[in-house]
Order: C-alpha cells, then structure tokens, then sequence
C-alpha cells in the first residue's frame, strides 16, 4: 500500500494559493482514480483505492504545514504503511513554475513540512515531488508570496503542471525511485557508491 500526501493548508481561503499545489495534486490523482478524499480521521481527509493495481490511500492533511508531520504519522502507523512507501508532494519556491523534480535520500531541499514529516517518521527515505511554484523578488517575502494565488498567466500552464505531477507519482508506484528520477530530473539519480569491502586474508 502506498501513502500519497498532499501538502496544503485547509481552509477555502488557501484553497488556490501556491502552497496548496500538493492538495491540487492530489484532487487531480483523486478525480481520474474516482477515489474520494472526503474520510475524516484525527487530522486528516483520506481517500482510499487502486491506482494501476496499487492499493493507495490519498491523505489531504488538515493540519498547518509546519506540523504536517502529526497526521502523516497518525495515518501511516494506523494502516501500517512504511516510510519507503509514503510518496509527498510539495511545493517548491526554488524552481520555476511548470517544473518539477523527484527528490529522495541525501536531498539538500528544505522544507519545514519536509522537517516536520521527517521529525514525526524518524526518517527521510520517502519520496518527494517538488512541484515548481517561483520564487518572490523579495526572499525576505516567501511566507507571504506562498499564501497568495497563482497569476492569470500562471494559471494558463497550471493543469499543464498538475497532470504531469500526477504522472510522476502515478510512475512511482510502480518503479524504482531511481527511474523515476533519471526521466523527470535533469541530473538524474544520485549515483550512490557502494563501500569496497576489504578482504582480509587469514594465515592458518
């Protein structure tokens, strides 16, 4: 089974603003799977279902982002869903609007939802799906550069961007992250070197 998190703010106030990308994200998963997130649990709206054969569960956290990682662990630990197994999808203000990128172990990406999740899982091994939103002029500004709609000519590219973040997750559930990454990021996977162990040769 694998978990689906979308990163968002409840609230219709916040409904189109830019963080809200992730639960964007997962309506769109939802409506084309035909599953409803609408189940309440402590926290949280789910939604459960197949998507390519893959039991899934969508998971519209109704916390704030700083403590998203409270209902994400409440959900994984209640239907006994592993870390490797949780798949978020996030905003990111360091990349242009229209792009995204798949991030795993070793991410330099920081995120206070991202610490929140790791802080309540104990760990980073999941998989993150940065969706682009741009960046302020003003860094000083991001907080409220986020709580705010996406432009008119924003707009035009959104759906461009919400289905091609839905790919991404849909290839996730059924490849290695490695893959994944290797089509959607520039620079690929991380190439992680395997330790040489060294034989030690014992005289008799």
């Amino acid at each position: 089974m694998k978990l689906i998190v979308g990163f968002g703010n409840p609230g219709e106030k916040y409904m189109n603003n830019r963080q809200n990308i992730g639960f964007k994200v997962v309506d769109i998963i939802g409506n084309n799977a035909n599953i409803e997130v609408k189940i309440k649990k402590k926290k949280s709206l789910i939604g459960r279902g197949k998507i390519d054969k893959t039991d899934v569960v969508l998971l519209k956290p109704q916390t704030f982002v700083n403590i998203i990682g409270e209902s994400v662990l409440y959900i994984a630990s209640f239907l006994r869903i592993n870390v490797k197994d949780i798949i978020c999808i996030i905003e990111d203000t360091t990349l242009p609007v229209g792009e995204i990128r798949v991030d795993y172990i070793f991410s330099k990406f920081k995120h206070i939802g991202i610490e929140s999740m790791v802080k309540a899982l104990k760990s980073d091994r999941f998989a993150k799906v940065r969706v682009g939103v741009g960046s302020p002029k003003d860094p000083a500004k991001t907080e409220e550069y986020l709580l705010q709609d996406f432009t008119e000519d924003e707009n035009l590219i959104i759906i461009d961007v919400l289905n091609k973040a839905e790919a991404v997750v849909k290839m996730l559930l059924t490849h290695p992250i490695e893959h994944v990454q290797d089509k959607y990021n520039p620079e690929g996977a991380i190439k992680i070197e395997k330790r040489r162990v060294r034989k030690i040769r014992i005289r008799r």
